[in-house]
């Protein structure tokens, strides 16, 4: 419980900007001794400070430009996200993930297949309208433009009503040891209901990505279903994957392989 209202206070201090301490006493509901002590504990991720009377949110200031990153990689990107789309069939419906490989899926795509695409990417809605016959529907209410996606509060209850097919998920980084992780709590929480509610669940990840980890867990490794990479896994990662039953596609070779 107290981990759910420490995410939700950091979301709405996010949607706000700033806010004073007794907006957020009477938003949650909670005494001031409470939300100064959540504050606290908030302030150690490094995304919000204190002002006079009350918080602000440094997160755009903190953020990698999504143009940044998008340019990074492309064409391993490119290979990853192709290989992706061809898990993709008629009637799935699907989760994609904000993200500068995620991104690639729709292009790859037929142009008359028949599916439904949840996501909270400006970039996916972008290129999936111009298909007749996808069906997109939105996760959140307010864009942020550092990594143009879209986030938002009461999360659990939108996705909560969607039974998803496959998820194509983004990541921070990846480790055996804290799993998909990435660093932002409103991103966080999107990524974290989507994999309760998917059932088949793969990780979009190049090479770089391993063996790291960022604040915060939305997934542990054993959780999904499949890798799609640019190179081949370490033995460790070999061997946790044969154990876990998890199918990974390596870019540079043509089968998908369950090691």
């Amino acid at each position: 419980m107290k981990a759910k209202r420490l995410i939700e206070i950091e979301n709405y201090i996010e949607l706000k900007g700033s806010v004073s301490l007794d907006e957020l006493c009477e938003h949650f509901d909670v005494s001031k001794n409470t939300i100064r002590r959540d504050i606290n504990l908030i302030i150690e991720n490094g995304k919000v400070e204190k002002v006079y009377g009350g918080v602000k949110s440094l997160v755009n200031s903190e953020l990698v430009a999504f143009e940044h990153r998008h340019i990074t990689n492309q064409t391993t990107k490119h290979h990853i996200a192709a290989a992706a789309a061809t898990l993709i069939e008629d009637d799935d419906f699907i989760f994609i993930d904000s993200g500068t490989t995620t991104v690639g899926i729709i292009d790859q795509l037929p142009p008359n297949i028949n599916i439904t695409i949840l996501t909270n990417s400006l970039d996916i809605i972008n290129s999936a309208s111009a298909f007749e016959n996808i069906r997109l529907l939105l996760v959140g209410n307010t864009y942020k433009p550092e990594t143009r996606s879209f986030v938002g509060l009461n999360i659990e209850s939108i996705i909560g009503k969607y039974n998803i097919s496959k998820a194509f998920m983004a990541a921070s980084a990846v480790s055996i040891e804290n799993g998909l992780t990435n660093s932002d709590l409103m991103e966080y929480d999107i990524k974290r209901n989507v994999v309760a509610r998917a059932t088949n669940i793969y990780l979009l990840v190049d090479h770089s990505k391993f063996d790291k980890s960022t604040l915060l867990t939305y997934a542990a490794l054993e959780q999904i279903d499949g890798i799609i990479t640019d190179q081949r896994l370490t033995a460790e990662y070999q061997q946790f994957c044969h154990t876990h039953h998890i199918d990974v596609i390596d870019t540079n070779i043509t089968e998908t392989r369950r090691i």
